[in-house]
């Protein structure tokens, strides 16, 4: 998506989602405390590194070893529903904004774990990552790993400004009917990759 549009975009999704996300901060200081919001280093195009920021939504509550609860346990109804709406993920408009990421492509993870791709992972940076993408309305959370990466690898290879308004419209859906595996996407993506290994590129990558 060209950045004009994908701007104006922004401001008008920021604008409409401002009440939502004012209620949702309220909802996470009551429901795990403070602080409000969680911040990462990731990945973006090209291997830069940015810090990425969302409302928190889990707890920092950890077991007798002193390790981290499992996600489950460290959320409660009220931030699950949060996490479920993407309220969490507003906070990254403003990245958008300043062009760290776009509206729509694969999610920003660590850098080890996009080093750990090798190739693939240089033909994933190749693009900016995104709020919203096809892995994630394409099962999300239902999908292993090496799923997520095929259908994210897909993308980069078929991305579009009309399969960015699908992915766009169909995150809404995901919102409210929940995730559902795609097998009939994951199956195609799997099939692209054989296919066409992505070949090594520059971390620079395309435009986009």
């Amino acid at each position: 998506m060209n950045r004009v549009p994908e701007i104006l975009l922004c401001v008008v999704l920021g604008v409409v989602a401002l009440p939502f996300f004012l209620i949702a901060c309220l909802i996470v200081v009551v429901s795990v405390g403070t602080p409000l919001m969680f911040s990462q280093p990731r990945c973006g195009r090209g291997g830069q590194i940015f810090r990425l920021f969302k409302l928190r939504s889990m707890s920092a509550a950890r077991g007798p070893d002193g390790a981290l609860l499992p996600d489950e346990q460290r959320q409660t109804k009220a931030t699950a529903l949060i996490r479920r709406l993407r309220l969490d993920e507003i906070p990254q408009l403003l990245l958008i904004l300043r062009g760290h990421m776009a509206l729509v492509g694969p999610r920003p993870l660590l850098l080890e774990t996009i080093e750990s791709f090798g190739t693939e992972g240089q033909y994933r940076c190749s693009v900016r990552p995104g709020l919203t993408g096809w892995a994630q309305v394409s099962g999300n959370t239902r999908l292993s790993n090496t799923e997520k990466l095929g259908l994210d690898l897909w993308y980069v290879a078929h991305r579009s400004t009309m399969l960015d308004l699908r992915i766009m419209a169909e995150t809404i859906g995901v919102a409210i009917w929940g995730e559902h595996r795609r097998i009939d996407r994951i199956e195609a993506a799997a099939r692209w990759l054989q296919d066409h290994p992505p070949a090594k590129t520059n971390l620079q990558g395309s435009p986009a």
